[in-house]
């Protein structure tokens, strides 16, 4: 079978590999779309610590059942339609005990300390699958990237009447405020594109700020009664960002790190104490956060049309990077489509 490898920093070739078999209690996965994602552009530049090369990139993978091994459940049957939960979980460490496997201190994530599922057919434990007629083959891969947003908002926990701050409108601040939207709160939005900001407008969000031509502070206070946001969810990753989310948090107010910057950050910390703040970070998600987004995308299928920037098929997939560099700033999400049935979409490359 052929797999697409980023088998050094900024270059990427296909390659033949022998197809893989399932073993007890494996499923194969015959591949029919695949996201890309921000770490799998950061490998490709060089700037993920995480990834050794060579390295098949891809975690936002959507399929349907080749075959199964023994001991799989009688429902993961050929033909059904799945999202590969692309983490492992030790079940040994702490967060594992807790119940919290997102954050297993030994994860390895599909396309980053493994290899991913930018090939023809990959196989993965049952447990590792989500199983959903409700959704189109081409919609499949949205829900991990989403998934990541809507389990910030689940550690914020954000209810109907909150007002949201997301700090950065890329995929996975869409995440968050499509998942805070799910339940009922009301989304500001900081965001610098001027493209990105004309499609959060359109899925629903109260206002997007540029926090280069406003003031920011002075605009949310603005917006909410001169209450401040409830809940401020940094998606962006950068320095001032996480700053500015303290700065900008009120006082008892609820804070989330989803991004995470490779400097360090330097805080004044009296606010921690005098706000009395709840910051909590959020990592990868869980099985109840991918069923919150495809309940989502199944009520409102017309946000792929929003968010699917470019589809290139599969043959011309190294095409796709580059793409994507050039083009970062209007960029959401590009698809892979290996051509396998269910490819209608927005775009085609």
């Amino acid at each position: 079978m052929k797999a697409l490898v980023i088998d050094r920093i900024g270059h990427t070739a296909f390659r033949d590999s022998p197809s893989p078999e399932p073993g007890e209690g494996e499923v194969l996965v015959d591949v029919c779309h695949v996201g890309l994602c921000g770490s799998d552009l950061s490998t490709f530049t060089g700037a993920n610590p995480l990834v050794d090369l060579p390295r098949v990139p891809g975690h936002e993978i959507g399929g349907r059942i080749l075959s199964v091994g023994a001991g799989v459940a009688p429902e993961f049957r050929p033909g059904a339609r799945v999202v590969i939960n692309p983490y492992t979980a030790c079940g040994q460490c702490p967060a594992c005990k807790r119940d919290r496997p997102n954050a297993c201190q030994f994860n390895q994530t599909l396309g980053v300390q493994r290899d991913g599922g930018l090939c023809d057919r990959i196989t993965v434990p049952q447990s590792r699958l989500i199983l959903t007629e409700a959704l189109p083959d081409r919609l499949l891969p949205l829900v991990e990237p989403l998934s990541v947003g809507f389990h910030a908002v689940a550690r914020g926990q954000v209810s109907a009447g909150d007002t949201v701050l997301v700090l950065g409108g890329g995929m996975i601040g869409v995440g968050a405020i499509l998942g805070a939207q799910a339940r009922g709160a009301k989304v500001i939005v900081s965001e610098i594109s001027a493209a990105k900001s004309e499609t959060l407008r359109k899925l629903g969000a109260q206002a997007v700020l540029n926090p280069l031509e406003v003031d920011l502070a002075q605009e949310v206070l603005d917006l909410t009664e001169g209450q401040g946001a409830d809940v401020v969810i940094e998606a962006a990753g950068v320095a001032q960002t996480f700053r500015l989310a303290v700065d900008l948090a009120p006082f008892t107010g609820r804070i989330v790190y989803i991004g995470y910057t490779r400097g360090e950050v330097a805080y004044d910390t009296k606010f921690f104490n005098l706000k009395e703040l709840d910051i909590r970070g959020s990592r990868n998600a869980l099985p109840a956060d991918f069923d919150a987004v495809i309940a989502v995308l199944t009520k409102q299928p017309q946000v792929a049309d929003l968010l699917i920037s470019k589809v290139f098929p599969f043959v011309q997939a190294l095409e796709a990077f580059d793409y994507w560099l050039a083009q970062r700033d209007e960029t959401f999400k590009i698809l892979i489509d290996f051509g396998k049935g269910g490819s209608d979409g927005p775009a085609t490359a």
